[in-house]
């Protein structure tokens, strides 16, 4: 754990520290105090409010009432000041900033782990096998935050359950801070696009940012014989390795540590990069938001040379960021045109989450006009 900081309070005049353990990357509050069963609601809003920690030392579970009540004012705040968007751009950076900041307040609330990922604390839930499967085996205490907890155990809770892939007639395993493959729509343009007739010659296919596996697992059961999945993030190498093993798919599937592309060359190479073009706020949001658009831009400009002639590569993305007037049509196509590509056929599905439909999502009109689309690329 010595890569992690050390977040310091005072605690019945004692001076104390302890490592601090945050996966997403966000340093500790310069100031904590303790924090227990008789604070109150709005005293704990205000104080996380202007960036103090609250250490807790009451019941676990009064803790999570507490952040239920805290997200509540949070989410009720009133918006008299709140700068009027004038484009749907402006409306994504407005959203995004009251999201960072909704998260940095309800971060503010700390719980103390012990070495073996117990919690000191009354009514505390045995998380940890939770933890573990996260950070390890550690040497010594540390405090975290109960919000950042949540999202440990609710991502345990899809590790041991798995999410269902009907196109794939499987479970798929989700480790946490890897891509859960809970959009569908994208799978199953993967399992219904006709497959390259090249792939008759050569029987060989990347799948680029595999993630959990699940697209190298379909393109397995699809019958191509031999498949490369990469990914440069340690965490979907393991996630990627285990559901392609429980899948027993490891005669045909090969996991690789690249950034983008392996060696050599497929008659098919597929890529689902991140769809905004954005700057991540911290490290589990990689798989969401793409700076710069450089993961699609680096598969679409190293796509001519690893592709065999003849071959496809299969571009799979969203056109959410267009309605967001993050990139235009423009630019895809320039960049594709560039890469010394040409557009054989584009597949359209509209998506099916529940933010489709939910009209007070700030973000409405561009999800509802969302389409995803599956581009069949070759080299001119």
């Amino acid at each position: 754990m010595n890569d992690y900081p050390n977040i310091h309070w005072s605690e019945n005049g004692e001076e104390k520290s302890a490592r601090w353990r945050s996966e997403s990357g966000t340093i500790p509050p310069k100031r904590v105090e303790m924090a227990d069963d008789r604070m109150k609601a709005d005293d704990a809003y205000r104080l996380a409010c202007e960036g103090t920690g609250l250490l807790w030392r009451g019941d676990f579970q009064n803790a999570r009432q507490l952040l239920q009540a805290m997200a509540r004012r949070t989410d009720d705040k009133p918006r008299k000041k709140q700068k009027i968007a004038t484009s749907p751009a402006e409306s994504f950076h407005l959203y995004r900033q009251a999201q960072s900041q909704r998260a940095r307040t309800l971060g503010m609330l700390l719980i103390p782990f012990n070495a073996d990922h117990s919690i000191p604390l009354r009514r505390a839930p045995d998380i940890a096998q939770a933890c573990k499967d996260v950070y390890g085996e550690v040497a010594e205490p540390y405090i975290s935050t109960l919000r950042g907890l949540q999202g440990l155990i609710g991502a345990y809770e899809w590790r041991k359950n798995g999410l269902e892939i009907p196109a794939l007639g499987a479970r798929i395993f989700p480790h946490y801070g890897v891509f859960a493959p809970i959009r569908g729509e994208y799978i199953e343009l993967v399992a219904n696009t006709p497959l390259p007739k090249s792939l008759t010659k050569k029987s060989h296919a990347f799948d680029i940012g595999t993630g959990t596996g699940v697209l190298a697992a379909l393109l397995a059961r699809r019958g191509i014989k031999n498949i490369v999945a990469t990914d440069q993030d340690p965490r979907a190498l393991n996630c990627a390795r285990e559901n392609i093993a429980l899948l027993k798919l490891e005669a045909q599937v090969e996991i690789v540590q690249a950034d983008l592309f392996s060696e050599g060359r497929a008659s098919l190479i597929v890529c689902n990069p991140p769809w905004i073009p954005a700057r991540p706020s911290s490290a589990l949001e990689y798989a969401i938001f793409d700076p710069d658009s450089r993961m699609l831009k680096g598969f679409l400009g190293g796509l001519a040379e690893h592709l065999e002639p003849n071959g496809e590569g299969w571009l799979i993305i969203s056109d959410l960021a267009e309605h967001l007037g993050l990139r235009t049509r423009d630019d895809l196509m320039n960049t594709i045109e560039t890469a010394g590509l040409k557009v054989m056929d584009k597949i359209d599905t509209k998506p099916h989450h529940p933010r489709v439909s939910d009209a007070s999502d700030p973000l409405h009109a561009a999800r509802a006009a969302e389409t995803t689309s599956l581009w069949r690329l070759a080299i001119k």
